[in-house]
């Protein structure tokens, strides 16, 4: 399986809701949680200017923890934590942690990219990140041997599989040689990575700089950390700013319809991404053009269009009249099925000769996710990727190689989203009738359906207690907090949909949502978004009740 780099967020199964606890259940267990977390000493840091290159100009310590917060007096684990302090001392606010999402992504590799935040936020702020427990250089998580093993894995590991004999191998891989690998070699670690874990982690951080409430930011997976923040410690929250949110209560307590509900997301996107390319014509998106078919593809497009190819090389359809928007879109779809739909059958085979590179169904489904997290730099890469394999053995490999190249993660990421994940939700899927569950899905999202479900098989063979590890947190997700949460949305957005954050906000209760009514991509941006942020973090401003952001700029337009 190709690694992918756009993964920011966390897929994952459900894990079962507190059905008939009592609500007084419920506050003992999350004041039991908090008083295990107050029984832990803070953190001593001791910052020194970091001694990697690309993170001159921050600051660097480790942090000492609890392994199991159940003995706060026990063993501990050391967390890589950098700070980029405030540009303008004179009016320095306090200290923001930052957070990114996966699970898996390293909040170090974020911060080695550059500025974490900008602008005021920058100036008024300490901007501290770090490396979540099982991630990067905070006791990171080992499923395999040795490095040869891993890479072995997860480059032969076929996620979505293409047929009952893939789909067979691939849940023979997960349950046995993944979960069994990642118990034989971190057995130890693995029942205290649930992100009710991370979340009294970074309260003892917030203890260690000496703050008396938490300013946090956190998007995708990491908005789940600020939620499961605010319902632990919701009396010690400054400010909450969510962004491309999950449902918490979906998100533990109904597997199906986290799945149900992100693979409808992804699709609504696809079918986005296949208008506004139509829209944008051949100039801007490369698959707008007329479809390029070698023998090995043909797509469906109606006969009175297309020319019969020549014995030298791929057919040309070239669109000779205006069509309606919905009928070019329409076109694009279908081109783009069919490919899907060949790739089913083996592999298409891009350019000819040594340099040729077959392409697998999976590596494309994998694609589709990924690239349309990016409006930006994923989806005209995607088009190019699309009109390559349409062109088969005369197509170019470098360009098909140069975008698997770019969404290329890491295999340490797929070994910690894989643990944490499974940490949070293992107890409903170990009880999932996964054929049935695997038909359904196929059935009501046949192409993204299988993909975000089968991220999720190693937590049925999970090393934790049939109920799950008794740390996690259920609900209540309500926010007691004197400042309600902002949560920021894009309309498209292809993981985190906008009937998640609308969910959340319910759920959260004292929270404010805007929704940018015209943003793509899975990471709100531009001037409007900058602005509330911005306002909401420093001055505790909230917008209107009701108010919209529109996006500075949309797909294709350059």
């Amino acid at each position: 399986m190709r690694r992918w780099k756009f993964v920011l967020i966390v897929l994952a199964a459900a894990a079962p809701s507190l059905t008939g606890c009592t609500w007084t259940e419920q506050a003992s267990a999350v004041s039991e949680l908090v008083r295990q977390a107050d029984a832990a000493p803070a953190p001593r840091l001791e910052w020194r200017p970091c001694a990697d290159d690309d993170l001159r100009g921050s600051d660097c310590a480790t942090a000492a923890v609890p392994l199991n917060y159940a003995e706060p007096a026990g063993k501990t684990i050391e967390l890589a934590v950098v700070r980029q302090p405030a540009t303008d001392s004179e009016r320095r606010i306090g200290t923001l942690f930052a957070a990114v999402g996966g699970p898996g992504e390293s909040g170090l590799d974020w911060a080695r990219q550059g500025e974490i935040l900008t602008g005021e936020l920058r100036e008024r702020f300490d901007v501290v990140t770090f490396d979540q427990r099982g991630i990067g250089r905070s006791a990171p998580v080992r499923c395999f041997a040795d490095d040869e093993q891993q890479r072995r894995f997860w480059d032969t590991t076929l996620v979505p599989p293409a047929n009952a004999e893939q789909e067979r191998a691939a849940e023979q891989a997960a349950r046995t040689t993944l979960a069994q690998g990642c118990a034989q070699h971190s057995g130890e670690l693995l029942a205290h990575l649930t992100t009710v874990d991370a979340a009294r982690d970074m309260d003892l951080l917030r203890r260690a700089v000496g703050e008396e409430k938490l300013t946090y930011t956190g998007g995708s997976y990491a908005s789940y950390l600020g939620q499961v923040y605010g319902a632990l410690f919701g009396d010690r929250v400054r400010a909450l700013q969510l962004t491309s949110m999950i449902d918490p209560r979906t998100y533990t307590g109904d597997a199906r319809a986290f799945v149900f509900g992100t693979a409808a997301g992804t699709d609504e996107v696809r079918a986005e991404f296949l208008r506004l390319c139509a829209a944008a014509g051949k100039a801007k998106c490369a698959f707008a053009g007329g479809s390029e078919r070698s023998d090995l593809t043909r797509p469906a497009a109606p006969p009175e269009r297309a020319e019969k190819a020549g014995s030298a090389g791929p057919e040309r359809v070239e669109t000779t009249t205006a069509q309606p928007a919905d009928l070019a879109a329409d076109r694009l779809r279908a081109r783009d099925d069919a490919l899907l739909e060949r790739l089913r059958q083996g592999p298409i085979t891009v350019g000819a000769g040594e340099q040729s590179l077959p392409v697998r169904y999976s590596e494309v489904v994998q694609l589709h996710a990924m690239m349309l997290y990016d409006p930006e730099r994923g989806w005209p890469a995607l088009a190019e990727l699309l009109v390559e394999l349409e062109r088969g053995p005369a197509g170019d490999p470098a360009k098909v190689r140069d975008v698997l190249a770019a969404v290329a993660p890491d295999y340490d990421f797929l070994d910690a989203f894989t643990a944490i994940t499974c940490a949070d939700q293992s107890a409903s899927w170990r009880s999932a009738d996964w054929p049935g569950l695997s038909r359904d899905i196929g059935t009501a999202a046949p192409l993204f359906g299988p993909f975000w479900l089968a991220l999720r098989q190693p937590c049925a063979a999970w090393p934790a207690p049939e109920d799950g590890y008794p740390q996690r947190h259920t609900g209540s997700w309500t926010l007691g907090s004197d400042k309600p949460a902002l949560l920021l949305n894009n309309r498209f957005d292809p993981v985190t949909p906008p009937t998640f954050a609308k969910a959340a906000q319910q759920e959260l209760v004292n929270a404010r949502l805007v929704v940018v009514a015209d943003g793509y991509g899975h990471t709100p941006d531009g001037d409007c978004v900058l602005h509330l942020r911005e306002r909401y973090l420093v001055d505790l401003q909230l917008p209107a009740p009701g108010a919209t952001c529109t996006a500075d700029r949309q797909p294709f337009a350059s």
